[in-house]
């Protein structure tokens, strides 16, 4: 099974929404909201991916337990009562929910769910990171309530099981059926894929288990959603100005000429400065003192400020979704300061020695990285690529920059392993979704693509994980300053990335949710 990592984005699940509008807000019927992303999802199997453009799709078409409001507040989805500690949780499904082809949705098909993701063999991508290996769940069809037993404590089950996205029955016996998005349990069905090109979802008129009170005879829903694939800013942000997008997210300098246009928009803030460093056998990330030196021979500041065209800020934790948990700045205090003689002497003690040209080398072998730049993030990695080789060079090391699209960082972090440094964020909403990115299985069997193993991030997670919410934050920002100060995973700079929209209002949690698009009159 592949494994896809996230780009701007992996499993933003307990995000407070945030509402975009525009213009009129005269609301109006029959109209067809369109959005750009910047990749091709690939497969919509909601269960075996955590690619966050797939994961946006999956947004409409697959229902969740329950949803969060704009101040945070938990709220009904498919399920109307729920109650959780750290070990177990239950959850009482609303009455007359139905699977895109019309069949009823029980409280055993949702225990499906959970249970095959907390099935290790099932090689689940969303376990560990929603839920624990080892988790099972168990249907009363008389009470419509599903109850779950966690394969260990976990901080915040409630919000991680309460929001996995949950198919149908003939999907679950077929998931070659969820990979084209079919067997749903959203606002909206596929009618039509054209891969790397767009996809058109219809909406279900028969949807009525919205957020809340959501009802679904109100106006301005759209009949219609196309989901453009659009890998250029600039001709996304060409098609919204004309007219024929209706939103889209905008990280490079092109953003400029829709705030010129004075286009509404919404912020999020997104850890698009993460440098990671790979430390399997024979990889040079294998070295503390190496990743150490090689942070230090950067100016991060300066880097930040290209890599987000000035508009970014340093990082405080590996958590960017508002509002953060815990909110300890674990980055600043633990990163190494720009010093590049220090670098410099650093590589010296760990026996890279500078040659005749200036390139270091031990043992014969040269100093030499690996550098994955992702090519869809916006033009600015191009240039931060650029800084950052130029930085690592002037301290005798050769670096090879390696532009690649999702598929290649999917192939290089989970596949090959061919690479030595990454430019690859993950957007985290909870500390717990972490875990299995720095620590436990590496591929294949896991995600922890990095081969990272600190023992004191271990610890403090673990101890963490058995204090419900808010209570662990104390370890969860202990076990993160490890990892900064370990130099093996580290966000230094967070990008304010704005979606702007034309013709609509809709509300942003973890990406666009379907039930609050309004289209507006012309």
């Amino acid at each position: 099974m592949k494994r896809a990592v996230a780009l701007l984005g992996v499993l933003v699940l307990a995000a407070c929404g945030t509402t975009a509008t525009s213009g009129s807000q005269n609301l109006a019927e029959g109209k067809t909201f369109t959005m750009s992303v910047a990749a091709d999802p690939g497969s919509l199997d909601p269960a075996l991916t955590v690619l966050s453009v797939a994961r946006q799709v999956g947004r409409f078409l697959y229902g969740r337990l329950i949803e969060r409001t704009s101040n945070g507040e938990i709220v009904a989805g498919l399920a109307e009562k729920w109650d959780a500690t750290t070990t177990t949780a239950t959850f009482t499904l609303r009455q007359g929910i139905t699977c895109a082809d019309g069949a009823p949705l029980t409280a055993a098909d949702v225990a499906a769910n959970i249970t095959f993701v907390g099935d290790p063999k099932n090689k689940s991508a969303l376990a560990g990171l929603q839920v624990v290996p080892g988790t099972t769940a168990t249907a009363d069809e008389a009470t419509r309530t599903v109850t779950v037993t966690s394969g260990a404590p976990d901080a915040f089950l409630l919000t991680n099981v309460g929001t996995l996205p949950i198919v149908c029955a003939k999907g679950m016996s077929d998931r070659t059926l969820l990979a084209k998005g079919e067997q749903g349990t959203g606002m909206f069905t596929v009618s039509e894929i054209v891969p790397n090109d767009h996809y058109t979802l219809v909406r279900r008129k028969d949807f009525a288990w919205g957020p809340g009170d959501w009802q679904k005879d109100q106006q301005g829903l759209p009949d219609k959603v196309v989901i453009r694939v659009i890998a250029n800013e600039t001709t996304a942000v060409n098609l919204l100005l004309s007219g024929q997008l209706t939103t889209a997210t905008v990280a490079g300098p092109d953003q400029e000429r829709l705030l010129a246009q004075k286009l509404d928009h919404v912020d999020t803030a997104t850890p698009l400065g993460t440098l990671s460093f790979n430390q399997a056998d024979g990889h040079l990330g294998r070295d503390p003192s190496v990743r150490r030196a090689l942070l230090q021979a950067l100016d991060l500041a300066q880097v930040g400020k290209v890599l987000t065209t000035g508009k970014g800020r340093p990082s405080k934790g590996f958590v960017t979704v508002e509002p953060r948990p815990c909110t300890g700045d674990n980055v600043t205090p633990n990163l190494p300061a720009f010093d590049k003689a220090a670098a410099s002497s650093a590589l010296d003690t760990a026996g890279w020695r500078a040659g005749p040209d200036g390139t270091r080398a031990k043992d014969g072998k040269p100093l030499s990285v690996k550098l994955l730049q992702p090519t869809v993030l916006g033009p600015t990695l191009t240039a931060t690529a650029e800084l950052i080789q130029q930085a690592w060079q002037g301290v005798g090391v050769k670096v090879e920059i390696q532009p690649v699209d999702a598929a290649g960082i999917n192939q290089a972090l989970f596949g090959t392993g061919a690479w030595d440094a990454a430019m690859v964020p993950l957007t985290l909403s909870l500390p717990s979704q972490l875990v299995s990115f720095a620590s436990g299985p590496v591929p294949p069997e896991g995600v922890n693509f990095a081969h990272v193993a600190n023992a004191e991030f271990a610890e403090e997670s673990q101890k963490a994980a058995s204090l419900a919410g808010t209570a662990g934050c104390e370890h969860w920002d202990k076990a993160e300053a490890a990892l900064v100060r370990d130099a093996g995973l580290v966000p230094y700079f967070d990008a304010v990335v704005p979606t702007f929209v034309k013709g609509a209002k809709f509300t942003i949690s973890d990406s666009i949710d379907p039930t609050s698009i309004r289209m507006l009159a012309s």
